[in-house]
């Protein structure tokens, strides 16, 4: 095979079930952001930028119609639904502009970024649609239950925010960096995070949605924090026998998120 026929060896990409798996995760943001970071590979800087403006404005679009319909009929859809049907638009997308590249490129068995760093850039993006959902949900009443609320779930998915950008470290950093990383930030910000949750169930008059809600931020979190610490195993030891709790422990953080949408 000649130089020329592999003109893509140097470059990484996300593959297509990478942005498909942030896609799901995080939504058309996610993806719009992965989109636009493999033009960059491929030096196309204004096709990346529109990308990621088309993936801010399909979800502006996307959680505005969804806040539209009514709630009677959108507790009859199925938590999956939504999720499937723009992933399966992203994937058709991607296969449409970059399909032929990707593929080609992994014929040519050239590297592709892995699929845990596309999983954490779309945990992100969901942190950042979290984020404006509780703006919305919260900050609009005027109790003072509500304010007191707010303040802790602000310091919330501030400390989430910070822990969950080890995904993106994974493939870039030294196993001493990544354990330190894990010791003095996404650990103890997530035992934090339980502290911040059990601190706030006892605010006065609290709403029972928002206790309801406590409740799956609370699971969510001590799973959070069981990741972390499995990380730590698996890198400390230098092991892979971790692997399938780990994702066993992703797949359960899934469940919680989906319940938390």
């Amino acid at each position: 095979m000649t130089e020329k026929e592999n003109d893509t060896k140097d470059l990484k990409f996300y593959s297509q079930k990478a942005i498909g798996i942030a896609t799901f995760i995080g939504g058309p943001l996610a993806a719009g952001y992965l989109v636009r970071e493999n033009y960059l590979s491929l030096n196309k800087p204004d096709e990346g930028k529109k990308s990621l403006l088309i993936g801010i404005i399909s979800t502006i679009l996307l959680f505005a119609g969804i806040f539209m319909i009514p709630e009677s009929i959108m507790d009859k859809v199925p938590n999956q639904i939504l999720p499937a049907i723009y992933t399966g638009i992203i994937y058709f997308i991607v296969e449409k502009i970059h399909g032929k590249i990707l593929n080609q490129h992994k014929e040519n068995g050239n590297q592709f970024y892995s699929g845990w760093k596309a999983a954490g850039i779309g945990f992100i993006s969901l942190i950042i649609l979290l984020i404006g959902i509780f703006g919305y949900a919260f900050l609009s009443p005027d109790g003072e239950e509500y304010e007191k609320y707010n303040t802790e779930i602000v310091e919330f998915t501030k400390n989430e925010t910070e822990s969950l950008v080890f995904y993106e470290h994974i493939d870039t950093e030294t196993s001493n960096s990544l354990i330190q990383e894990l010791d003095n930030k996404a650990i103890p910000k997530w035992k934090e995070n339980i502290g911040i949750i059990k601190k706030s169930n006892n605010i006065e008059n609290l709403p029972t949605e928002l206790l309801e809600q406590n409740k799956v931020l609370l699971k969510y979190s001590e799973l959070r924090l069981k990741a972390f610490e499995l990380f730590r195993k698996a890198i400390s030891e230098d092991t892979e026998k971790y692997s399938q709790e780990l994702e066993q422990v992703h797949k359960e953080i899934d469940e919680q998120l989906t319940k938390l949408n």
